[in-house]
């Protein structure tokens, strides 16, 4: 459940369920908050899973888990997967390091799998894995303004510069982590995290204090992230090989071998895999899981769309045979073939370039 409901509830907003987690959806005006985020900033409270993993072999634990190194150094973290035995993706994760603990950042339907599976292979290590998502406040803060924003508010540190890492220090009276995004939405992003008692307070500062922010829900997430050729964990990455989507920034191929990645190396080598994620605009809107034809020929489906607040008109990411070669397409919209043209990727070009979009 959001720990900011109060104050939501003051702004407008409508709830939806994402992952089993109470979100706001929007605030009435979506489309015009999303000109906002696109134009100077906006501030959402994330929905976010989180575990605590503690013990002396905490990092080489998590670090022979996943697809990525894991830092070592205290105010660092990275992106990475966890994968099946067959290379397919489980589940995504932030990891950041500090000197005491790993947070870890999961969907948010996630988490409990998580430190049920990884407390299972501990065996004789030192480690401890708790679900924390209860006991912190993890809010995204985006836009071309959003450094200046932070900068407006956070006290005794200075914005952090380096993707994903973080510094620590207050907003008001309240202590808080302010983490560097890496480019999900399109625009300059900021992670901000506190302890679940101060959420409201901090949520308050980040829309009221210093430079005002517009707060935003998650349909302006969905349509941001997708405008920037993010893919995300619920539309994009389960099930998939991170190759299908070009996802480069989760795996370090030089690292320990986890779960997976013999297949994932395996596909690495062939030179392509069998299917890639490409950019559509349809002529009208089509549901996920759509039909895409190259003539007569199912080429794909439609994975997420949405209307296009920048653009004003639809927009699709699909998954599409690697070896299409055609700009003129068709998705089945409503039981009919409409026109669709394939896009470069990003739709939109922000104040930051998304670290997801697709690398083949």
């Amino acid at each position: 459940m959001t720990l900011a409901e109060t104050l939501h509830e003051s702004h407008g907003a409508t709830f939806a369920d994402r992952g089993g987690v109470r979100v706001a959806a929007h605030y009435g005006r979506p489309e015009r908050t999303h000109l906002a985020v696109r134009n100077v900033v906006g501030v959402i409270e994330m929905g976010y899973g989180v575990l605590t993993v503690t013990g002396d072999d905490r990092i080489d634990f998590v670090d022979n888990a996943v697809s990525n190194r894991v830092h070592r150094e205290d105010g660092t973290g990275c992106y990475a997967l966890l994968c099946d035995p067959q290379g397919k993706i489980e589940t995504d994760l932030y990891i950041y390091t500090t000197a005491e603990r790993l947070l870890v950042f999961t969907p948010p339907e996630r988490a409990a799998a998580v430190a049920e599976e990884w407390s299972g292979k501990t065996f004789i290590q030192d480690v401890e894995i708790t679900v924390a998502t209860e006991a912190f406040g993890v809010f995204g803060v985006y836009g071309p303004k959003a450094t200046e924003k932070i900068a407006s508010v956070l006290n005794g540190a200075s914005s952090p510069e380096a993707e994903l890492a973080f510094v620590r220090g207050s907003m008001g009276d309240d202590g808080v982590t302010v983490i560097r995004d890496d480019g999900l939405s399109g625009e300059e992003g900021y992670t901000v995290v506190c302890d679940a008692d101060a959420a409201e307070s901090v949520f308050d500062t980040l829309i009221n204090n210093g430079l005002n922010a517009a707060p935003f829900g998650y349909d302006t997430w969905e349509a941001l992230t997708l405008e920037a050729g993010t893919p995300l964990f619920e539309s994009e990455l389960r099930g998939q090989i991170p190759n299908v989507l070009g996802l480069r920034n989760a795996l370090d191929f030089e690292k320990g071998c986890y779960v997976g990645q013999e297949v994932v190396s395996r596909v690495e080598n062939q030179g392509r895999p069998s299917r890639r994620l490409v950019g559509l605009a349809p002529e009208s809107l089509p549901e996920a899981g759509a039909a895409v034809f190259d003539g007569d020929a199912t080429v794909g489906e439609v994975t997420r769309a949405v209307e296009s607040p920048v653009h004003e008109k639809p927009i699709a990411l699909a998954l599409c045979d690697f070896t299409l070669d055609a700009d003129e397409l068709t998705v089945r919209v409503d039981g009919e073939e409409r026109a669709a043209t394939v896009e470069s990727l990003p739709f939109v070009d922000g104040s930051d370039r998304s670290a997801r979009l697709p690398d083949y």
